[in-house]
Order: C-alpha cells, then sequence, then structure tokens
C-alpha cells in the first residue's frame, strides 16, 4: 500500500479529539476540495506493507489509531490493515469522504464519513447510499466554509434522518470562523457537534 506519512500526535477531530493518536495518512485522492488541507497526499508517498506499519504502529505507542488519507478506501490493502490492527488491540478509526463505498469496512472500525457540502465543489461526487451503511457508533462530517454551506448541511441532516449519528460541523479553517458557525448553531438549535479542527490552534514540541 501506499502511504504519504505516519505519525503521533492529538486527535483534533471527532469524539475522540484531544486524544493521543497514530494516525496512518494513505496516498492518493479522487477528490480535490477547495479547501483541501492535504494537497501533498495526492501522490508523495512510500509503499508499505501491512506488516510494516503494524510495526511502525507499535513504535508509536498510541491506542487508538487512524487510518486516513487522501482517501483510503482507494487501496485495497486498507482491509487487511485494518484488520491487523484489530486483531493487535487497537481502536481503529477511518476516515473517509464519503465517495467509496463503505459496505467492505470492518464493522469495529469506527468511520468517520464526510458529507461534502457545495462549497467544497465535490459535493456532486457524494455516494449517498453510504448513508445507509453506517452504523451507531459512526460519525459524520461536513466541513462549512460558508452561510450557504451551513443552510445546505442543515437541509441534509433533515432529509436524511442523521441524528441517530453524531454529526460533526466543521468550520473550514480561514475561510469561516468558529464563533461564526456557533452562533449560527445556536441560533438554530440544531443537535450537532461544533468541531473546530484542534490541531490548527496549537503546534507540537
Amino acid at each position: 500500500m501506499k502511504i504519504n506519512e505516519i505519525f503521533r500526535s492529538i486527535q483534533g477531530e471527532s469524539t475522540y479529539q484531544g486524544l493521543p493518536c497514530t494516525f496512518i495518512r494513505f496516498t492518493g485522492c479522487n477528490l480535490r476540495c477547495a479547501w483541501c488541507d492535504t494537497a501533498y497526499a495526492y501522490e508523495a508517498g512510500v509503499n508499505w506493507t501491512a506488516h510494516e506499519v503494524l510495526l511502525k504502529v507499535r513504535e508509536l505507542g498510541c491506542s487508538l489509531v487512524e487510518i486516513t488519507g487522501g482517501e483510503p478506501l482507494l487501496q485495497e490493502e486498507v482491509h487487511e490493515l485494518s484488520a491487523g490492527l484489530l486483531e493487535e488491540g487497537y481502536q481503529v478509526l477511518l476516515e473517509t469522504n464519503g465517495t467509496r463505498d463503505i459496505g467492505e469496512i470492518d464493522p469495529r472500525v469506527v468511520k468517520i464519513m464526510d458529507i461534502k457540502c457545495p462549497d467544497s465543489k465535490m459535493s456532486e461526487e457524494m455516494r449517498w447510499e453510504n448513508l445507509t451503511k453506517l452504523t451507531a457508533r459512526d460519525e459524520v462530517k461536513l466541513v462549512i466554509s460558508t452561510r450557504r454551506d451551513y443552510e445546505w448541511a442543515k437541509s441534509v441532516i433533515t432529509q436524511e434522518g442523521l441524528n441517530g449519528n453524531v454529526v460533526l460541523m466543521s468550520p473550514a479553517f480561514g475561510r469561516l470562523s468558529p464563533q461564526a458557525l456557533a452562533g449560527w448553531l445556536l441560533n438554530d438549535e440544531l443537535d450537532v457537534r461544533l468541531q473546530p479542527q484542534l490541531h490548527k490552534y496549537f503546534s507540537l514540541p
């Protein structure tokens, strides 16, 4: 599998925010979101075997592991890696952009699935049937960069009945302030979790 980077940091998103976490970033993405902050992972990477990745994860020492990208589901080997991590007792999160079939992901893996809003320029690429394959432990993330995105996201949450999952709304860093999004959420009494990207607000030593 082609891996862009493996590193230990503080989890900056999801309900696992703030916890030490090992990140495995897969190379390659089928989208080009307007606000993408990981364009460096589009092509750059090194080939690793699942065994080599597991050795590196052991070395880094975190019990929480996130598989991210890019888009990890573009590489079939992600399922072998997920199984190996689970067998060794790690808690595994997998972040996916919502355009690939999530049905083959091991149900023990916590899926954090994006729904792409209009101002990402990628909302038409969404695979909406994935919403029926989410389990109660999975999470849905919407990155909000404008008021238009926010209004669109509200309608999606209502129409798709997402109240059974944790719904995360993240202000696009540098495009929308957390304060603005917080005000909209409070005014509308929307039952979602405000999710600033914690890792953008500090630098680790």
